[in-house]
């Protein structure tokens, strides 16, 4: 299986401002986080990439992107009808191939240094030819913000879980109940990611659901992944790397903390927080 298509959702009322931002990268030069993104997936042997857009918003996606715009296919979701059907519209896009799917409301680095979290993600899924969900640790108190997914090693693999069960943001006492996971911390979690590679067959179960969406009823993706792995082998993968949620309170200026401590001016960074925090305490 080869994964050379990619898809951005960026469509969500919220969310569709947070690739438009401009941050420091790790070598110091300002570059929107659209452009962060597409260099992720460029590293990672992507070679097409479809935006999710609202209507309205070609022109400023394109300047986002820069001299790359006329690399990218942007795809409009006309109404606002969830996630799930965000996806969905890149069903023309995608052709009847695996795909990966890219969340832009957040902001990812690797703890690896020879591969972005893309890489890690494309090798693995290309190796076991199926649908992986990356998923971290996560903590109980962030369930919410979060689809969550249960599953045991697959092939005695530590990271790698073959998936039993995906619910969309439960609550604490649902997620002990469904989703233990043996050998993670107490009170952790595997949560999505924000990066999946899904085969063809997710577009069919979600175009199952397009009719019956509404604004009221929204489309999700969890429940297709979780239909998926029913029917065919679906796997999380454990990645070395974090992400930031660029729409939660300060979640900007942390995802731009990340990038630059793992850049070359991490150490002139860090005086700077010194001061900063000295100065505080004043």
């Amino acid at each position: 299986m080869k994964v050379s298509t990619a898809i951005i959702t960026a469509a969500g009322r919220t969310q569709r401002k947070l690739p438009l931002q401009t941050l420091t990268d790790r070598e110091g030069q300002s570059r929107t986080v659209l452009r962060l993104f597409i260099d992720e997936l460029r590293d990672a042997g992507i070679e097409k990439i479809g935006v999710i857009i609202r209507p309205g918003d070609h022109d400023v996606y394109e300047e986002a992107a820069g001299d790359l715009s006329e690399t990218l296919t942007f795809i409009e979701q006309t109404e606002p009808l969830g996630y799930g059907h965000a996806v969905h519209c890149g069903r023309d896009f995608t052709a009847g191939e695996a795909f990966l799917l890219m969340v832009s409301d957040h902001l990812f680095v690797s703890d690896d240094p020879e591969k972005n979290c893309a890489q890690q993600l494309v090798e693995v899924a290309e190796a076991r030819e199926c649908a992986i969900s990356t998923v971290q640790a996560t903590h109980e108190s962030k369930l919410p913000y979060f689809g969550t997914v249960a599953g045991k090693l697959f092939e005695g693999r530590p990271g790698l879980y073959e998936i039993e069960k995906v619910l969309e943001k439960p609550t604490p006492t649902v997620a002990e109940q469904e989703l233990m996971v043996p050998g993670l911390k107490l009170g952790h979690y595997l949560c999505f990611f924000g990066m999946h590679v899904l085969t063809p067959g997710i577009m069919d179960l979600l175009g199952q659901g397009v009719a019956t969406a509404s604004e009221q009823n929204p489309l999700q993706l969890s429940p297709a992944i979780a239909e998926l792995a029913s029917r065919e082998r679906s796997l999380a993968l454990e990645l070395k790397g974090r992400r930031y949620d660029l729409e939660r309170q300060f979640g900007l200026l942390m995802g731009q903390f990340a990038v630059a401590l793992d850049g070359k001016h991490r150490d002139e960074l860090l005086e700077g927080i010194i001061e900063l925090l000295a100065q505080a305490r004043r």
